[in-house]
């Protein structure tokens, strides 16, 4: 799990700015000041961007790139154990390997709903075969054991 350091520190910055602010409500109720109510409204909002600043800098984690892959769209994912990329153009073995093992990488397993723990995910391009009429070809299938996170891809 990796941090962004901008984010913690601006989370900081807004959770002591946040601290003054509420001492500030509370000096202004008791000073019966007319911004009072207002005050209210800031520390809390200020409150919430300190949190969610932290938040997503402890939650954030960068995409994993693998060499020799291309970038391909996700068109189906069941959210159990089969996601779907798909690809316009014939891709070789060696770069549609890579590229379907990118997105097994970058799944996120927390929530997925699969009776093994396994997820399959294929990468995929559609063939005409005539006008008006055309099939799948699966062109690399990768498998991520959400337990232990090993992928195994099957050209």
């Amino acid at each position: 799990m990796s941090t962004d350091p901008i984010l913690l520190v601006a989370g900081e910055w807004l959770g002591a700015a946040s601290g003054f602010l509420a001492l500030a409500t509370i000096a202004g109720f008791v000073k019966r000041w007319g911004v009072r109510f207002r005050l209210v409204g800031i520390t809390s909002f200020t409150a919430l961007l300190a949190i969610s600043c932290l938040a997503f800098a402890v939650s954030y984690r960068p995409r994993v790139v693998v060499a020799g892959a291309v970038g391909v769209p996700l068109v189906f994912d069941n959210g159990g154990d089969l996601v779907v990329a798909a690809t316009q153009t014939d891709l070789t073995a060696a770069v549609a390997a890579p590229s379907v093992e990118q997105v097994a990488r970058n799944l996120r397993g927390n929530g997925r709903q699969s009776d093994d723990a396994v997820v399959r995910v294929r990468l995929r391009r559609v063939e005409t075969l005539e006008p008006g009429l055309s099939r799948p070809v699966i062109l690399a299938e990768a498998r991520r054991d959400l337990v232990t996170g090993e992928i195994t891809v099957a050209p």
